[in-house]
């Protein structure tokens, strides 16, 4: 297999570029993973699949032991205190916090495993780095970057000359509208918090500003550092977490070490609506990855994790996604062909994707025309009798995180309706003898029962059938 050369477009640069890791022996990425007070909604499922891509064409080109995946789990937060508090009245708070965050952790786990995602070289809890947090501040202090003030500690953004690099936004647009007289204590209205007060009701740590937590944006800076180190090869994330969180990891992480960044390459997904809606509790269409999973709240039915992966991957990563009823429904016909072409070898560790897949998938994870290498590879699959064909498609699947035989496994369980094989039968004598009116009679008999007709060719030229229930 040849080695492709990736290019990624940087949110930092604003260009597309091609991608050279600073160490090929140890490329390094970060993604911000769930604040856990709540179950993860599809837009969280689809930053977990964008970057598990990522991570697995890294892993292709540079070899599995050769890449780090860092994604952290924010277990310490206001919104997490507020839900302990809500769900959990009668335990102490800490006690309560443990019991919403284990829940909601482990569910997050079982979602996007579900959703056919490799787990992350390390998944760090906030809660486990608060030392390194602290430290963090303490050089931001020393080095006339932070303050203390009114019992919190805050990031001077006027101390960082090119502070919004990143977004784009400059020192004058983050104070237009500021809340002077509500922040009074801080130099600057643009300043945010690195460590505040805990109240005796709140969770805290012992620290050199008093009994306190730190603010959102540290924690990020102290994890990715830690495992990755002070300068290291991609950041990931959200199209929401641009401004304020990424550009104040990059003014923590950079001031505090003296460096020119934080991470080379800064990538970032698009925005998720449903139904042409934006995706909100209000408008009645906000799902987590759970309740597509295992209801039927989207669709009156259960979506298999394939089939949302496939269907979050249909649009290119960094464009608006419209998440539909018949996206997912298109995604599963298309999946089911690639699995049902596929179907019948079995495939070693060692079976490589296609050059194909591989390559165009290098080109800023264009998933689009990766997919048309594959439908290439599946014709020739459903053409040729050569096994060679189907175990590259299948070796393919398994690279891009699809399982190659969930939906047929879903398909074999049905039972086959009464007299299926004969209708089929008389249908295919009635093609074959021009008889096109009762052909048609009877594939609309069939699909008024559920079942719907798919027609190919076999490797000798004659028409087959194949069928399935409709969903």
């Amino acid at each position: 297999m040849t080695t492709p050369q990736i290019s990624l477009y940087n949110t930092l640069t604003r260009t597309k570029e091609r991608f050279v890791p600073i160490d090929a022996a140890n490329v390094r990425m970060y993604a911000c993973g769930p604040t856990v007070y709540d179950f993860a909604h599809i837009g969280n499922g689809r930053m977990a699949i964008v970057f598990d891509l990522l991570f697995r064409l890294l892993r292709q080109v540079y070899g599995t032991d050769h890449v780090t995946y860092v994604r952290n789990i924010t277990d310490v937060d206001d919104k997490i205190n507020a839900r302990a508090l809500r769900d959990h009245p009668d335990l102490p708070l800490n006690e309560a916090i443990r019991k919403v965050t284990e829940g909601t952790a482990a569910q997050y786990q079982k979602d996007v495993k579900a959703l056919g995602c490799l787990e992350p070289t390390v998944q760090p809890r906030a809660t486990d780095n608060i030392a390194e947090m602290q430290a963090l501040i303490g050089a931001l202090v020393q080095r006339g970057h932070a303050y203390a003030a009114a019992g919190e500690v805050l990031f001077s953004v006027g101390s960082m000359p090119d502070y919004g690099k990143l977004s784009g936004r400059n020192l004058e647009d983050n104070l237009a509208g500021a809340r002077i007289a509500v922040d009074a204590h801080k130099q600057n209205p643009a300043d945010f918090v690195l460590w505040k007060q805990s109240a005796d009701n709140e969770p805290g740590w012992d620290s050199p500003w008093g009994r306190g937590r730190p603010g959102w944006h540290i924690e990020c800076s102290a994890m990715s550092e830690r495992y990755l180190g002070q300068l290291f090869d991609i950041h990931g994330g959200g199209l929401d977490l641009i401004f304020p969180h990424h550009e104040n990891e990059i003014a923590q992480s950079r001031c505090a070490h003296g460096t020119h960044a934080m991470a080379n390459v800064w990538m970032h997904n698009g925005f998720l609506q449903v139904e042409g809606q934006k995706m909100s509790k209000s408008l009645g269409n906000f799902y987590t990855i759970a309740q597509l999973l295992e209801t039927g709240d989207f669709g009156g039915r259960k979506w298999p994790g394939d089939v949302l992966r496939l269907g979050m991957l249909m649009t290119h990563y960094r464009e608006p996604i419209d998440f539909t009823v018949k996206r997912l429904e298109e995604a599963e016909t298309r999946l089911r062909d690639w699995q049902r072409a596929a179907q019948g070898v079995d495939i070693a560790e060692t079976d490589a994707p296609d050059d194909s897949v591989v390559r165009e998938l290098a080109d800023d994870l264009s998933f689009h025309r990766a997919s048309v290498a594959l439908d290439v590879i599946a014709k020739k699959a459903n053409r040729d009798d050569g096994q060679a064909a189907k175990r590259c498609l299948a070796a393919s699947l398994r690279f891009l995180g699809f399982g190659l035989d969930t939906l047929l496994a879903t398909e074999s369980d049905s039972a086959e309706p009464p007299h299926l094989a004969a209708a089929i039968a008389d249908r295919l004598a009635a093609l074959n003898a021009k008889q096109f009116a009762e052909a048609d009679r009877i594939r609309n008999e069939l699909a008024e029962q559920g079942i719907a007709l798919m027609d190919y060719k076999d490797e000798a030229g004659n028409r087959q059938t194949r069928w399935e229930a409709k969903r």
